[in-house]
């Protein structure tokens, strides 16, 4: 069985660095003329699964827009994952799933199996119940060659409270996280399947990302205010681990599929030449 981190690897290889997301909130809706509904959210999703799910190494549908429509749109959001998985490209389903017991297994069950029609490649999770309390995720997905990317680093301005708080030992609780995540990955080639979600936007960290040896997405490119060449900042010498990742720069460029496609080209080329400067000679990544 494949590892999620070989899986991500090759596709990076073959694609490019660059993750964008399937945001279906209802301003873009709006902006492509789509009716805020099931129709409209069926229509926005297919439009942008036809437009690069053959083209991008990894799509982000953000689960929560699809949940808001209730059971109807639950089941355009298992029908995007298939017309993902068909067109080639890797499905991080952003969920931000945490809990304990039985709820977190139930979680694992839903996203990381097999067997569950919401199954895909990887998930984002929160360890803000303890690192130790995603056990069931981590074993799911590695028993089904998946991944888990964990928030670590977010550029909302309320998480500094909690992720840069102090523990008795001296680290961060986002340095504890980083931590724990390094230690799943320890070994793993060509790549760790266990990720970390660092924002974008937040310049230095202050923190060591230097052992994760496993992706590391970076969520707030374009729109939020993030860009390429500021990568660098934030991820200092892990930088030939980043995922960019995309969202309203890409769908904002819509509803006509070859403007989509344009879109993701042009941010892909930019993240090729600021990844490039890691000291990579031929203008591509491959995440390590």
């Amino acid at each position: 069985m494949e590892t999620f981190g070989a899986r991500l690897h090759r596709a990076v290889a073959e694609r490019g660095p660059l993750c964008v997301g399937i945001d279906p909130h209802p301003g873009l809706l709006a902006d492509w003329g789509l009716p805020d509904d099931v129709a409209g959210l069926e229509r926005f999703s297919r439009t942008v699964v036809e437009a690069i799910g053959d083209r991008v190494a990894v799509v982000k549908p953000q689960s929560a827009f699809f949940e808001r429509f209730g059971a109807r749109g639950v089941g355009v959001l298992e029908s995007t994952i298939r017309q993902l998985r068909n067109a080639g490209a890797l499905v991080l389903l952003d969920v931000k799933r945490g809990d304990i017991g039985s709820t977190v297994r139930a979680y694992a069950s839903a996203y990381l199996d097999p067997s569950s029609p919401l199954y895909v490649d990887a998930i984002t999770a929160s360890p803000y119940l303890g690192v130790g309390s995603l056990a069931p995720m981590i074993s799911t997905a590695a028993a089904h060659g998946g991944g888990v990317f964990v928030l670590a680093l977010t550029s909302n301005p309320e998480g500094a409270a909690v992720q840069r708080a102090v523990g008795a030992d001296g680290r961060t609780v986002a340095q504890t996280v980083i931590d724990e995540i390094s230690q799943l990955n320890r070994g793993a080639e060509p790549l760790g399947s266990f990720g970390l979600v660092v924002g974008a936007t937040i310049g230095e960290t202050g923190h060591d990302l230097g052992a994760v040896n496993g992706p590391l997405l970076a969520p707030g490119l374009g729109a939020q205010g993030g860009t390429p060449a500021g990568l660098r900042t934030v991820f200092g010498a892990a930088l030939p681990s980043v995922l960019p990742s995309y969202s309203r720069e890409v769908l904002g460029a819509g509803p006509e599929p070859a403007a989509l496609r344009a879109a993701a080209e042009r941010v892909l080329t930019e993240c090729r030449a600021a990844l490039s400067t890691a000291g990579l000679t031929d203008g591509s990544v491959t995440l390590r």
